[in-house]
């Protein structure tokens, strides 16, 4: 249990403080959408380096890489089945939330 706490410390951390880079095209203010994927993103990578992505499935992992590659816009399709999975996901609904996304904003979702 206390693990689990520390690794939603960590990426609530990571989603709060992510900024975006510089770019070199003409500066201008991303949208909401681009500054939540963004944060999403670095607490995922944060998340993923943690855990070594043990116990998450090869189609849990491609079908959040999709969304992540869509700019977090495709409709959540990413199922998580195993405890690990599922953990991770509980984790990241929590992290985007108090990014100040919605708790709706992460792709998990079981549609079959």
């Amino acid at each position: 249990m206390g693990r689990s706490i520390t690794t939603l410390a960590v990426l609530m951390a990571a989603l709060a403080g992510a900024v975006i880079g510089a770019s070199s095209a003409p500066a201008r203010e991303p949208s909401w959408v681009e500054v939540k994927c963004t944060r999403y993103k670095k607490a995922w990578d944060e998340a993923l380096a943690r855990t070594k992505a043990k116990g998450l499935g090869q189609e849990f992992l491609d079908r959040h890489e999709a969304f992540l590659a869509s700019g977090c816009t495709a409709d959540g399709d990413v199922c998580p089945r195993s405890e690990e999975e599922l953990a991770l996901a509980n984790m990241m609904v929590v992290a985007a939330m108090n990014a100040g996304t919605a708790s709706t904003f992460p792709p998990f979702a079981c549609r079959k």
